[in-house]
């Protein structure tokens, strides 16, 4: 990695922490998701940072940026877009929706039906979207982020297991220290938070970085580790749904990316134990007959981490 790509980064990760006080590993974990070419899915209660720390990473570069609030009566149009028909050119017009931005941000994604919820499969996994037999391709770079409120709370969704596969990493963000959260309340209360902070990049940049984290090296023995991890979630009796294939491909993309963020060209063993758990956790599921008081996440968390200790770590 060269001087200035270092800079960069480092650019990146000072200016979102401006915004979000105390949050680190959350702000590593959204830059990660950013360089693989992933999504984010920041999980939480209300008021702790989640549409914040989102909206810090759209202002951190230049790029276009939309925000969706997902509510109940929300439609796949109004989504994706629309077809209008043009009375005077006596055809249809498309009318592109706010799916149409680098950056898009799926505010409280899991309050809208599973139909609405659909219409971002296809653009999360191919960055374009159709529509009467037309492909539209989406501007590049492009990532979605989304916040969802726990599923014990009111009015909400569960997101299926297709539309989770989609998300590269979900993070939660968590209480703020003491300290940070004096920080905060003794901060000016006229400071707008994430509209503070300034681009220190433009979006070509970033996509240059994506092309550079894809050509991380990784060792084949890496490989064999990540993939006999992923076989144990699949032949664990207490998991009903282990990791698929695209799982296995998000592991070995955001570990390269950790690596392109602290300044290496190589992967080591530690990127992928630390990213087993945001990129796997969602995407099983614990058997019912294994499941205890404990929330599900949470149990997935715990038998994925019993897994990793008892798999060998190529030296």
């Amino acid at each position: 990695m060269t001087t200035t790509t270092s800079s960069q980064i480092s650019q990146l990760q000072q200016a979102i922490g401006h915004a979000i006080r105390g949050k680190d590993e959350a702000i590593q974990l959204a830059l990660i998701a950013l360089l693989a070419r992933g999504h984010l899915l920041i999980e939480d209660v209300p008021g702790v940072g989640k549409t914040t720390l989102a909206q810090a990473l759209a202002h951190s570069f230049h790029c276009s940026f939309q925000r969706i609030q997902f509510t109940s009566d929300l439609l796949p149009s109004d989504v994706i877009g629309v077809s209008v028909f043009d009375q005077i050119g006596q055809q249809f017009e498309f009318k592109p929706g706010p799916i149409f931005a680098n950056i898009v941000l799926a505010d409280e994604i899991n309050r809208t039906t599973p139909k609405t919820q659909s219409a971002l499969l296809e653009a999360m996994n191919e960055a374009q979207i159709t529509i009467d037999s037309h492909t539209h391709r989406l501007p590049q770079p492009f990532m979605v982020l989304a916040t969802q409120n726990p599923i014990e709370h009111h009015g909400t969704y569960p997101l299926p297991e297709s539309q989770l596969d989609r998300f590269l990493i979900r993070i939660r963000m968590g209480y703020p220290s003491h300290e940070n959260e004096k920080e905060i309340l003794r901060r000016d209360a006229s400071a707008r938070g994430a509209e503070t902070v300034e681009p220190v990049m433009e979006a070509e940049d970033v996509l240059a970085m994506q092309r550079a984290a894809g050509q991380v090296r990784i060792d084949d023995s890496l490989v064999d580790y990540a993939l006999e991890i992923v076989e144990r979630t699949r032949q664990n009796e207490r998991l009903a749904l282990g990791v698929s294939p695209r799982g296995a491909l998000m592991l070995q993309r955001a570990a390269q990316a950790r690596a392109f963020v602290e300044g290496r060209d190589f992967c080591l063993p530690d990127d992928f134990k630390q990213l087993l758990l945001p990129v796997f956790a969602h995407r099983v599921i614990v058997n019912a007959r294994y499941a205890t008081t404990q929330k599900r996440s949470a149990q997935a968390e715990v038998i994925l981490s019993e897994i990793a200790e008892a798999t060998r770590v190529p030296l």
